[in-house]
């Protein structure tokens, strides 16, 4: 029985370790960022958040449902992100990596937007049924 255990340990360690092997070209090394690629992206980061603040405070997403606005701000501010990748793809990063922290970011500013957008409806409704 542990001859079979062990077997069955050793096909998928060697299968994880090709399957892993495989992505080498879209493996990152964190060390390969000089300081002014890092102030890009940062820079591409506080656009892409000043632009979705911008868009926050426009009146006329408080009129719309809070996912329908949601949307329509983040669509808005898609070419901002585009401009973020290119960032990226100047600075050798590979396509991958990219586009995941790309996918990442605007998921995680989705929600925040989403959150505020709700609080801010359900504060206008209560405030409404006065």
């Amino acid at each position: 029985m542990k001859q079979l255990f062990f077997l069955a340990l050793f096909v998928t360690s060697t299968f994880a370790t090709t399957v892993t092997a495989n992505d080498a070209k879209n493996e990152w090394h964190n060390t390969t960022l000089n300081e002014a690629t890092i102030k890009n992206i940062q820079q591409a980061q506080f656009n892409y958040k000043k632009c979705v603040t911008d868009e926050m405070q426009k009146k006329g997403y408080l009129k719309i449902e809070s996912r329908s606005a949601t949307d329509a701000i983040i669509k808005q501010c898609e070419e901002v992100l585009a401009k973020m990748r290119i960032v990226y793809t100047d600075a050798k990063v590979p396509g991958a990596i990219a586009d995941r922290h790309l996918k990442k970011m605007r998921i995680s500013i989705t929600r925040r937007v989403l959150k505020q957008l709700m609080f801010a409806e359900a504060a206008n409704s209560a405030g409404a049924g006065r």
